[in-house]
């Protein structure tokens, strides 16, 4: 069964969604407010008013937050579209977390050997603290994985109401 057909998988994959949105619609909404304010600061300067004050530098943090909150949502949208189309190919696997470093991850899938297998390295996409310490609390816990990519892992937990990104740790 691919794991997108799994109702907590889905879920999880609709509220990434929704905050991707929500992103992009935040940076849009600043755009369209810087626009207007500096609409409106030119309309005051040409009916004879005074400029007022930090008006320009409003406007240009406005613009400039705007546009840099839009790429990250749109960027986000574009990982969780990549992400459940990777997700709709392949199937969960199961195996136990072990943290190896603070944003360095192993799995040990089920049936694990230490002696003879080698775990999957991993190393979290997220730079978010709270993103970081809540896969952090899963050390030692039964975690589902899956390959969304070519160098691209999906990780998630009972409970965990999310998806965590990871890519291939390389070897040092």
């Amino acid at each position: 069964m691919p794991a997108l057909d799994d109702p907590q998988t889905r879920t999880a994959v609709d509220a990434l969604r929704a905050g991707a949105l929500r992103w992009l619609g935040g940076g849009v909404v600043a755009v369209v407010l810087g626009v207007l304010l500096g609409a409106a600061v030119v309309r005051i300067v040409d009916d004879g008013g005074t400029r007022p004050p930090f008006a320009g530098l409003m406007v240009v943090a406005l613009v400039a937050g705007g546009v840099a909150v839009g790429v990250a949502g749109l960027g986000s949208l574009l990982r969780t579209r990549r992400w459940t189309a990777g997700l709709a190919r392949t199937e969960w696997r199961t195996g136990v977390l072990r943290i190896a470093g603070p944003a360095v991850l192993q799995v040990e899938p089920l049936g694990f050997d230490e002696y003879t297998d080698d775990p999957l390295r991993l190393r979290l996409v997220s730079t978010a603290v709270w993103r970081t310490r809540a896969v952090q609390q899963l050390n030692g816990a039964d975690v589902r994985y899956a390959e969304v990519g070519r160098q691209e892992w999906v990780l998630t937990a009972d409970g965990a109401g999310t998806l965590y990104g990871a890519r291939v740790a390389g070897r040092r």
